[in-house]
């Protein structure tokens, strides 16, 4: 029912008996019990039944609600603890031999009351059960004073009970104290028995009902705290059919709706067409001066007095020219609590905003990437450092001959950045939505020279801080990138995937493809004024923007401005060598070849450039208007239903909306033509318009081309939090092919990737910029059709070879040390084989956290974690247990902490001068596991996310066997891999310190014994109990391991003879 008290729906249970309890869980989902063997869930939006749950004891009478379990009351004295998500029963208490009367939760404490079978009947125990959720069992009874049938905590101070007994006698005691017959009070029901009770939501108000229909109200204080913005309830108006009540326009609160309107179905003059209005918010008043004066501020809420000045709810209009302009940087915030805040961040859509990841306990287990991701495509994790250039590697990814070009190469160097972008793509491709970090791409990122030299590697200080020109930092790194893959692919032989459809070659001998899909081959001319002329080739990856000096408003065509820019011309110094000095000359740039990607740098680093976009959106707005207006006044006559279809999708080319119009200067497509006499010819060009050139087969040959925008990279003006760079990007159908998994998927759509916030936009979001706060960055166009050009398979260039035997990097390495013998090329591993994987790490940088006022610790920035060794043994075959990988990772950068109690790492192991441990890059072992991962083994361990995460590796879900969550019930504590392995296999290990073979080979044993517990997964039941015998064996020894005299540990002993042979 609503507050007016009319009845909203009506809901009718064919299956229900009685009912007897109602439990609200949020919202608008209900839980409905009663006297039979179920609960219905009833959703109250679409009042329909959701679900149906079978209740084990029937007759639930009341139910409760808390963060941890449902608790059910049955009608057999029994509660019974349910799951929240699946509502299957966890726990159950028998708390009365009779039947149950009331039961409450707070905290940690459930206290019951009921009745007890006697020998005449059921009678009312006065002795309260009460029992500890944290262990789980009943505490000390708490005997009372009177009959309780009702009680509830009253937790201000202390957590009181009330205890309520039908005849009225009210006692207040502690559920683990002695009751007090001091502390007994009578209500005087006008009816013989109390028939309902309840306590306020502030703990200060007691609620009494009696059979006779009254209520009584007790509280602790003559003036209670109760809302004070309270509504009168609305009753149910009389029916209105004769005669109409008159309105009186003096009544502020009067509804108009007493007047009902005659339903109509002629053009009503509110309905005006989109074209001809716009909207104008109005900003929220400025706080009243008497509040900010009084105001108390605790933490960051701020407390005062109302002072009544003005009708709550009501806010007088002011329909002046300058609210609508509230999108201005000189606006104050009034309100108390942004004032700390720059005016302009309101204006910021929430998913444009940098995104940072909330670490708990669990680090980053439940954190909720679903909630900023729910498309297939990967994010990238932003908290590594140096990762400002995530959306520039988005934008790379989703470059499908890029893509196909990185994910084919593979080289000997340590340090390859087109190497590591290739891992990365690799992890992008097996993701379903989880997001993915560069880690391994950003440290080859930091070493190479030509980054630090460009001002390219950043400070974790200046990052944190956002004092670095992130759009300046972006374009410098767009033009790195390309020259280094540029340079990294070179050399190379160009792959067989990359050669064009007619056979012929991609791209020239001495030329990458890079070079092919990137470079634009140019003539510079320098004509001195002595008439001397000097030409010479050369060739670029991408433009910078070149912006006309005058500031006349007039209407400038971004293909003017892009031709401008490319064909470049100039007045400046240069050597004459017919003068034989410098001279004054012009300079001009000639095109002689258009690449296949086109790369802007919009250069958008002042107020100049920024005025510049916002005047020629204003005047290709106003254009945009008049051209819409004129059109629409061409129509004799429009209805409500063509005004409807105009903001139609079918619509939507004839009529943009004026929300699609407003910032817009770029276009979404290109059409460039070269001329006979080197010239270039540059205009926009929409889908509607025919091309003058001929068809698209014949562009070759008229030398005209369409470029299709592509993804645009923005900066994100936002000073609380230094800035940040988004993409958009218009994502291609072999994309959503390989995610979605289906034939015949051909649409292309564009999405907003904000590190890992990945959002579906309309099409026009990417080309609107609202210079105070989305400045933009970065364009690519590309060739209409270029994809149909090549054959863009994928072959995967790691072999097998990877895993056979490879020198040591350290000097002093001997044979005698050697704990691993390399695999033959009889046991190269197959589809299914099980491989026993264990990593240890080294910290690079410290967490860095705080205390909260409440004493709990929060994280502002993880460890950041370096691995140092990496261990695979084998699995199966008459070497089983026997390691085949044992790798100690080189590393170049600085460690702070080499956790040798829990790695085992001791300084001096990652040194190739002094070590004597068989030392590899990471780039050699990260092979061996991609080449194990790509032929399909299933890896066995003991927290193997937190290994291939740091390792930087996407491994499929169905590879990995995790001992963690195998020998795991919901909802309990991670077990370690020390205490199982003393519990199932009467084994000893991590004495000291951590050895990864016996961790690996330890993990390999327990899978072995969970198949054998569990029938190969076929006795679940049975292999529950004994998880359920793990797990009280655990509590009672506290988890620990317990060390008998004489213990050495298993790691001490001899190794394998076939080990030492070697």
């Amino acid at each position: 029912m609503a507050r007016g008290g009319l009845i909203i729906f009506d809901y009718l249970l064919d299956e229900t008996e009685d009912m007897h309890s109602l439990l609200l869980t949020d919202s608008s989902t209900l839980l409905v019990g009663g006297l039979q063997n179920h609960i219905l869930e009833i959703d109250l939006n679409t009042v329909q039944e959701t679900q149906k749950y079978a209740v084990e004891t029937p007759g639930v009478t009341i139910m409760r609600q808390t963060n941890r379990f449902f608790f059910c009351g049955h009608t057999s004295g029994k509660v019974s603890l349910r799951d929240l998500r699946t509502f299957k029963m966890e726990h159950e208490f028998d708390a009365f031999s009779g039947s149950l009367s009331d039961f409450d939760v707070h905290g940690n404490l459930l206290a019951t009351c009921g009745f007890s079978s006697r020998l005449t009947g059921l009678a009312c125990d006065r002795f309260l059960k009460v029992y500890d959720l944290r262990m789980m069992r009943a505490i000390t009874p708490l005997q009372v004073h009177v009959d309780p049938a009702f009680l509830r905590f009253i937790p201000t101070y202390t957590s009181r009970l009330a205890i309520i007994s039908q005849s009225g006698q009210c006692q207040f005691c502690e559920p683990t104290g002695l009751a007090n017959p001091a502390d007994i009070f009578h209500v005087n029901p006008v009816g013989p028995l109390l028939m309902t009770f309840d306590v306020s939501a502030s703990k200060q108000a007691l609620a009494f009902g009696d059979s006779e229909g009254c209520v009584h109200l007790w509280t602790d204080s003559p003036e209670p705290s109760f809302n004070p913005y309270s509504r009168e309830t609305e009753f149910a108006l009389p029916c209105l059919v004769d005669s109409l009540p008159p309105l009186d326009w003096s009544q502020d609160l009067l509804p108009l709706s007493l007047i009902p309107v005659p339903l109509t179905t002629d053009t009503l003059l509110s309905d005006w067409p989109a074209a001809n209005s716009a909207p104008a918010p109005r900003r929220a008043p400025p706080v009243d001066a008497e509040i900010l004066r009084t105001m108390k501020k605790v933490g960051f809420i701020g407390y005062a007095p109302n002072p009544r000045t003005r009708l709550r709810n009501q806010i007088p209009y002011r329909l002046k020219e300058s609210d609508s302009e509230f999108d201005s940087f000189s606006q104050v915030t009034e309100s108390p609590i942004g004032r700390e805040e720059e005016p302009h961040l309101h204006m910021v859509s929430k998913k444009y905003r940098k995104v940072t990841i909330k670490y708990s306990k669990l680090g980053l287990e439940d954190f909720d990437f679903k909630h900023y991701n729910k498309t297939l495509f990967a994010g990238l994790e932003p908290h590594i450092p140096n990762a400002y250039c995530n959306c520039m590697i988005q934008v790379l990814y989703f470059l499908e001959p890029v893509r196909c070009l990185i994910q084919n190469h593979l080289c000997q160097k340590e340090f390859c950045l087109a190497c590591e972008l290739g891992f990365l793509f690799h992890m992008l491709d097996l993701s379903r939505g989880d997001p993915c970090q560069g880690s391994n791409f950003l440290r080859a990122f930091r070493t190479i020279p030509e980054a630090s030299a460009l001002g390219l590697i950043l400070a974790d200080s200046d990052e944190a801080s956002g004092k670095g020109n992130l759009a300046r930092l972006i374009q410098r790194w767009n033009c790195f990138i390309l020259t280094q893959l540029h340079q990294d692919l070179q050399e190379l032989e160009v792959p067989q995937a990359y050669r064009g459809a007619g056979g012929s070659s991609f791209c020239s001998s001495g030329d990458s493809v890079i070079g092919q899909l990137f470079s634009c081959e140019m003539e510079n001319c320098s004509l001195c004024r002595c008439g001397s002329e000097t030409v010479r080739a050369s060739s670029t990856l991408l433009f910078t923007l070149s912006y006309p000096e005058d500031k006349t408003g007039k209407n400038c065509d971004f293909a003017q401005v892009l031709k401008r820019s490319i064909c470049l011309e100039q007045n400046t110094q240069a050597w004459c060598d017919n003068c034989e000095k410098y001279q004054p000359t012009i300079q001009t740039r000639n095109i002689r070849h258009l690449p296949d990607i086109l790369v802007i740098n919009c250069e958008v680093n002042s107020l100049k450039e920024a005025d510049f976009w916002r005047m020629q959106a204003e005047v290709a707005f106003k254009m945009a208007i008049k051209k819409h207006s004129g059109e629409i006044s061409k129509k004799k006559e429009f209805a409500l239903a063509d005004w409807k279809e105009l903001g139609s999708p079918e619509g939507m080319l004839m009529c943009p909306s004026i929300e699609e119009l407003k910032n817009v200067w770029l276009p979404f497509s290109i059409q460039m033509k070269m001329t006979k006499n080197k010239g270039l010819d540059v205009c926009n060009w929409t889908d509607g318009d025919e091309m003058q050139w001929g068809p698209a087969r014949a562009e070759e040959e008229h030398g005209v081309y369409v470029y299709d925008l592509m993804a645009t990279v923005v900066h994100i003006l936002d000073s609380r939090t230094g800035g940040s760079l988004v993409a958009h990007i218009k994502v291609g159908e072999t994309y959503h092919q390989r995610k979605e998994v289906s034939e015949g998927v051909t649409h292309q759509q564009w999405y907003l990737f904000n590190d890992f916030l990945i959002e579906p936009i309309d099409k026009h979001e990417a080309v609107q910029f609202d210079m105070n706060w989305k400045v933009p960055a970065i364009l690519y166009y590309i060739k209409r059709n270029l994809n149909s050009k090549y054959n863009l398979n994928i072959k995967n260039p790691i072999e097998a070879s990877v895993l056979l035997a490879e020198a040591s990097l350290a000097r002093k390495q001997r044979k005698t040390h050697t704990t691993f013998i390399p695999l033959m090329l009889n046991e190269m591993p197959q589809v299914g084989d099980l491989v026993g994987l264990d990593a240890e790490f080294v910290t690079l940088n410290e967490e860095e956290a705080e205390l909260r006022s409440d004493g709990t610790k929060s994280t502002i920035k993880p460890s950041q974690m370096s691995v140092a060794r990496i261990t695979c043994v084998r699995g199966q075959g008459p070497n089983e247990g026997i390691p085949f990988i044992d790798d100690y990772i080189s590393t170049q950068e600085q460690v702070v902490d080499y956790l040798t109690q829990y790695s085992g790492i001791k300084p001096g192991d990652l040194d190739a001068k002094i070590s004597s441990k068989h030392l590899t890059t990471l780039k050699s072992t990260y092979l061996k596991l991609r080449f194990l991962i790509d032929i399909g083994v299933k890896f066995v361990g003991h927290g193997l996310q937190k290994d291939f995460r740091v390792i930087n590796l996407m491994v499929p879900k169905d590879q990995v066997l995790d001992t963690v969550y195998l020998f795991h019930m919901p909802r309990k504590r991670m077990i370690s891999l020390r205490f199982l392995a003393w519990y199932f296999l009467d084994l000893k290990i991590q004495g000291e310190t951590h050895d990864s073979i016996e961790d690996a080979r330890t993990a390999l044993q327990l899978y072995r014994k969970y198949l054998e517990l569990s029938k190969n997964g076929t006795e679940p039941e049975s292999f529950h109990k004994v998880l359920k015998g793990l797990y009280e064996k655990g509590r009672k020894m506290d988890w620990k391991v317990p060390e008998p005299e004489g213990q050495t540990s298993p790691k001490n002993a001899a190794v394998f003879s076939s080990v030492l042979a070697l």
